[in-house]
C-alpha cells in the first residue's frame, strides 16, 4: 500500500493566518497544493484530501466533484487578488492605476506564491468553467484599471495598452516564474513596470486600449490560401488502396477529429469515443494508430507548432525593415489563427489541460517567439533598450490576446487584432509616435486599398523609421 501524503504546510492559504482553519479552507489549500504539485490533472479528489487531511466524506459535504472543488479555489482566489487591485490602485492616482495593479500582482505573488502559481498558471489547465472564472477576473481587473484610468487629464501620459491583455501578459509570466520556483520578483517588477511606461502617451490620445475596427487586410502571401482538406471515409469493405494509404487516410482522420473534439469540448471532456465518431473509424483502428488521447493531441500539437514557425520565419524573413519584418510575422500568425480555430485551441487553449509538461513546452514556445523581437533591440537607443523580461512580456501579451480570440469560437475577427498586436510588439523599440505612423501606413497599403502617394509628413516620417531599420545589421 502507497503511503498517503502528509500535507503541505508550506503553502500560503488562510490557513496560516493565526486562526484555527475551517475544512472548507483546508479542502481549498488541499486543492492548491495538489493542483500545484501534479497539474490539473493530478488534483484527484485523493490528492486533494491528503494533503487537506480531511476525509473523503467530508470533500463530498462540501463538493460534488474534483472541478466543482477547483472552480471554488478559482474564485475564492480571483476575489481575494481583486479585493489587492483595487486597494491598490484606489491609493494611486488615476494615471497610475495600471502600474497599481501590477504591484498588487507582484505583492500577490510575494506573499500568496502558492496561490498566486495556482491562479496564474495551474487554473489555465482547468475545465471551461474555470477558464471562465479566469477570464472574469481579468475582466473586472481591467474595468476596475480603466475606471480610474478614465479620471486621467487629457494631457497626462498614461499607458496605451488594452489593460486586460496587460493583466493576462503579467499573470502568465510572474505564474511561469512561481512554477520555476523564483521568488526574487523586484527585479522582474521594475523591469515590466519600465516596459508598461514606454507605451506611454498623453491620455487624449490613447488608441490602443482595445481593437478598432478596420478594413479587411490582404492575405499573406505565406498562409496557404485553403486550409488542408479532412480526408475523405474510406467506403464500406476492404479498401482498394496500398494498405500505407488507408494508415495514414486514418491518421489524419483521427488528428483532424481530436482537434475538432477538444475544440467542441475541451481537453479533459473530449473522449477517444467522441474522436472515433467524429474521425469514423472504430476503437480498433484508433488504437493500433495511438496509444491513448494524449499520444494523439502531443501529435497534433508537435505538427501544428512546427507549421507555424516556419510560417511566421518565412513571413518574417520577407520584410526589408524589421518593422516590416514584425509586421508580416504578426499577419501570418493572426490570419492562421484565424483560419484555423480548431488548431488554435489546441496550441493556445487545450495544450495547459494535458500534462505539465505540456505546459513546459507551451512555455518554451513562448520563449522561441522572442527571437523575433531581439533585433528590436537595435532599433532603440542603447539607454533605452527593452529588458529580456519585457520581451518575454510582449510574447505573453500575444499569447493572451491569441488565447481570448481562440476562446470566443464563434468570433472571426482575430485577424483584426493585427494592428493593436503590431503595435504591443514595435512601441517599446521605436517609440509610440513612430510606431503609429508606421501601422497606419501598413494598414493603407496591405488592407487592399491603394498605397499612399505623396510626401507627406507622415510618409516621411515612416520612411526614416524603415530606412533606420535597414540601415542597422542584421
Amino acid at each position: 500500500m502507497v503511503a498517503r501524503r502528509a500535507p503541505d504546510k508550506s503553502i500560503n492559504t488562510p490557513l496560516q493566518k493565526g486562526r484555527k482553519s475551517t475544512q472548507l479552507e483546508r479542502l481549498l489549500a488541499g486543492m492548491v497544493a495538489a493542483a500545484n504539485e501534479g497539474g490539473y490533472t493530478g488534483a484527484t479528489v485523493s490528492e486533494v484530501i491528503a494533503h487537506a487531511g480531511v476525509s473523503r466524506p467530508t470533500f463530498y459535504d462540501y463538493f460534488g466533484d474534483r472541478d466543482e472543488c477547483f472552480l471554488a479555489c478559482v474564485k475564492d482566489l480571483r476575489a481575494r487578488l481583486l479585493e489587492e487591485v483595487r486597494a491598490s490602485v484606489g491609493e494611486r492616482a488615476p494615471g497610475d492605476a495600471l502600474t497599481g495593479a501590477v504591484e498588487a500582482h507582484f505583492a500577490f505573488a510575494a506573499t500568496e506564491p502558492a496561490n498566486a502559481r495556482f491562479l496564474m498558471t495551474e487554473v489555465l489547465a482547468g475545465t471551461s468553467a474555470a477558464l471562465d472564472a479566469r477570464d472574469h477576473g481579468l475582466k473586472k481587473i481591467a474595468q476596475t484599471v480603466e475606471r480610474a484610468l478614465g479620471g486621467a487629464p487629457a494631457e497626462q501620459p498614461i499607458p496605451d495598452l488594452p489593460v486586460a491583455i496587460t493583466i493576462g501578459a503579467v499573470q502568465r509570466l510572474l505564474g511561469s516564474r512561481l512554477r520555476r520556483g523564483e521568488r526574487a520578483l523586484d527585479g522582474a517588477r521594475e523591469d515590466l513596470l519600465s516596459w508598461i511606461g514606454s507605451y506611454a502617451r498623453p491620455a487624449r490620445a490613447n488608441r490602443w486600449h482595445r481593437p478598432a475596427p478596420i478594413d479587411p487586410i490582404a492575405p499573406s502571401p505565406f498562409l496557404p490560401s485553403t486550409p488542408p482538406p479532412v480526408p475523405a471515409r474510406l467506403g464500406r469493405g476492404r479498401p482498394r488502396l496500398p494498405e500505407e494509404e488507408v494508415v495514414e487516410n486514418h491518421r489524419r482522420r483521427i488528428l483532424f477529429a481530436t482537434a475538432e473534439a477538444i475544440a467542441e469540448r475541451g481537453y479533459a471532456a473530449a473522449t477517444i469515443a467522441d474522436i472515433t465518431k467524429l474521425a469514423g473509424v472504430d476503437g480498433r483502428t484508433f488504437y493500433r494508430l495511438f496509444a491513448d488521447k494524449q499520444e494523439v493531441f502531443d501529435a497534433i500539437y508537435e505538427r501544428g507548432a512546427r507549421h507555424m514557425l516556419a510560417l511566421t520565419a518565412r513571413a518574417y524573413f520577407a520584410g526589408q525593415s524589421w518593422p516590416e519584418r514584425m509586421w508580416e510575422a504578426l499577419r501570418v500568425v493572426t490570419q492562421s489563427a484565424q483560419s484555423n480555430p480548431a488548431g488554435a485551441n489546441v496550441g493556445l487553449v487545450a495544450a495547459y489541460a494535458v500534462s505539465p509538461a505540456a505546459v513546459e513546452r507551451v512555455e518554451d514556445g513562448c520563449a522561441a517567439f522572442t527571437i523575433f523581437l531581439h533585433e528590436g533591440c537595435k532599433e532603440a537607443e542603447h539607454d533605452a533598450q527593452p529588458a529580456l523580461v519585457a520581451l518575454e512580456a510582449i510574447v505573453t501579451g500575444l499569447f493572451e490576446a491569441l488565447y481570448r480570440a481562440a476562446r470566443e469560437r464563434g468570433s472571426r475577427d482575430t485577424a483584426n487584432l493585427l494592428p493593436q498586436l503590431a503595435h504591443l510588439c514595435l512601441t517599446p523599440f521605436v517609440g509610440p509616435e513612430d510606431a503609429e505612423l508606421f501601422i497606419d501606413q501598413e494598414l493603407k497599403t496591405k488592407s487592399g486599398g491603394p498605397p499612399r502617394r505623396g510626401k507627406s509628413k507622415t510618409t516621411q516620417r515612416v520612411a526614416v523609421v524603415k530606412r533606420r531599420a535597414q540601415a542597422t545589421p542584421r
